[in-house]
């Protein structure tokens, strides 16, 4: 009966990974295959799989497409009014060493475009960059994989946590908070990681920086807790990358790094850029991140009145059904569109321009849209039909009080398949809670296992073949995604070990 209850997520195993079947086409086969089995097995009245399909295409459009379609508009709108060029010739003017450009790039502006935008961005830019300015292309985008690991869970203005909570019951701050202390050995030991990478393994790369590692890794890290735990997700993984990228300015400028074994040609052809230039290009961000601060949970006197203005339907009339609710302005994706046409209107671009990019942007996320809805209906339907708690229950059987360990290397194997964190979440999810539950744990140690849903997501991230296909296509170089795949192993492994001790052991501390 298990293996009929795993068998959409069993499909999807075998479609994307082995049939390398397209995304789309898989998640959707997979949600008919679970309205199938939830109707034949488990008693699931047709009625009542219309219904968790309906709530699931809700979810999947309001909030999550709404913000990942929103993140990447803004992108392409920097894109299209040439501010991302601007934002490039910035930082790459920060320092003629590799090794410092690779932490600017790789872990301070890619964790910034994955907490803005995800979906492949924090890769695709960052070693497309890294690459353009002279750096081995392998190298360039086996930084990118490492340094994209740790943000994941935030990305796309945090929707993988806010998902998370969504489909678990929990609080999204809670679920971030926790995700950050789980990732933090990871998130101090990446720069360092980033920087032996950039000098072919040897010990040697170090010399110089082992301060600008420690900085990079702490004005990541601190920010980025603080804001989880103050305000949520949504900003809490731009907050960490605008501190790191401060960090690493300022100590390139107070302890400058001269060793002219990773020292990059010098371009003093370029006009530097005005403090107005520079502040123009990067407005759409900055105002987003304006936006979320002040409509956050910190300033009530602006979210209290926001967050009234909702709707609540019940879209599921079964036994676990609750009112599903609309939150029309105090969203991340309604703001992050505000601020959007706003910096593209001071940067030069009419509005007619705008819904160009806008409808370009829908267009090319069109199989993407179709996944995310599919996944996101057959979760649904699975965990309404109680497949779910089914499979948590075998899972609990198999390891009993030791399921914690496992709980990562879970999230990591959701975001494997899908190359998506969020994808993840909502696949695993409610299994992971339904799993804690199973062992007795309190509430809070059900966050704290869900958070490793989240956590292993990160990791898995590495290893994607989405992720490293992006990688392949943004350095131009083609056939290379074994030799990808066989270095971000490498790290894989030991991450998903760790976090399931960190995630066992850490769960006494919580609970």
């Amino acid at each position: 009966m298990v293996l009929l209850a795993l068998s959409p997520i069993l499909w999807l195993v075998v479609a994307l990974s082995i049939l390398h079947m397209p995304g789309h086409k898989a998640c959707s086969l997979a949600l008919v295959i679970s309205v199938v089995v939830g109707m034949a097995l488990y008693d699931m009245t047709a009625l009542h799989a219309f219904q968790a399909f309906l709530e699931g295409v809700a979810l999947a459009c309001w909030p999550i497409l709404l913000v990942i379609i929103a993140a990447i508009f803004t992108y392409n709108l920097s894109l299209h009014t040439k501010g991302m060029d601007v934002i490039k010739k910035m930082l790459t003017s920060v320092s003629n060493d590799r090794r410092v450009l690779i932490l600017l790039i790789g872990w301070g502006f890619g964790g910034f475009l994955e907490g803005m935008a995800g979906f492949g961005t924090a890769i695709a830019i960052p070693a497309g960059m890294l690459a353009g300015i002279g750096i081995n292309p392998i190298m360039a985008a086996s930084v990118c994989l490492i340094a994209n690991s740790v943000p994941t869970a935030y990305g796309s203005i945090g929707i993988p946590l806010v998902t998370l909570g969504s489909v678990t019951g929990s609080d999204a701050t809670t679920l971030a908070t926790y995700t950050c202390l789980q990732l933090a050995p990871l998130t101090l030991l990446c720069p360092l990681l980033m920087t032996l990478v950039a000098s072919g393994g040897s010990l040697k790369g170090l010399k110089g920086m082992v301060i600008m590692c420690v900085a990079a890794a702490a004005g990541f890290l601190v920010p980025e807790f603080i804001v989880a735990s103050t305000m949520g997700p949504e900003l809490a993984v731009v907050a960490g990358a605008i501190g790191a990228m401060a960090a690493i300015v300022g100590c390139a400028k107070a302890f400058p790094v001269n060793d002219p074994e990773f020292a990059m040609p010098a371009h003093e052809d370029e006009e530097p850029v005005t403090a107005a230039a520079g502040i123009k290009a990067w407005l759409p961000f900055i105002l987003i991140f304006v936006f979320l601060l002040a409509t956050s949970k910190l300033i009530p006197a602006i979210h209290d009145p926001l967050n009234l203005i909702k709707s609540s339907v019940l879209i599921y009339t079964g036994e676990g059904g609750a009112p599903y609710t609309f939150t029309w302005v105090a969203t991340p994706g309604v703001l992050i569109l505000l601020a959007a046409f706003i910096g593209g209107n001071v940067q030069g671009a009419g509005f007619g321009e705008m819904l160009g990019v806008l409808k370009r942007t829908i267009g090319n996320l069109r199989f993407t849209i179709l996944t995310i809805i599919t996944v996101i209906a057959t979760a649904k339907v699975m965990g309404y039909a109680g497949m779910t708690h089914e499979i948590a229950e075998t899972a609990v059987a198999a390891t009993g009080t030791a399921y914690p360990c496992i709980a990562a290397f879970i999230g990591s194997i959701g975001t494997f398949i899908t190359g998506s964190a969020t994808s993840s979440c909502v696949l695993f999810g409610k299994l992971q809670t339904d799993s804690a539950m199973a062992i007795g744990a309190s509430p809070a140690v059900q966050s704290w296992i869900a958070a490793a849903n989240a956590t292993g997501a990160c990791a898995g991230k590495m290893v994607s073949p989405q992720s490293i296909a992006i990688a392949v296509a943004s350095i131009g170089v083609t056939g290379v995604d074994g030799q990808l795949l066989k270095f971000a192993v490498k790290y894989y492994l030991p991450f998903v070990i760790v976090m399931g001790l960190i995630v066992y052991f850490g769960q006494a501390f919580v609970g």
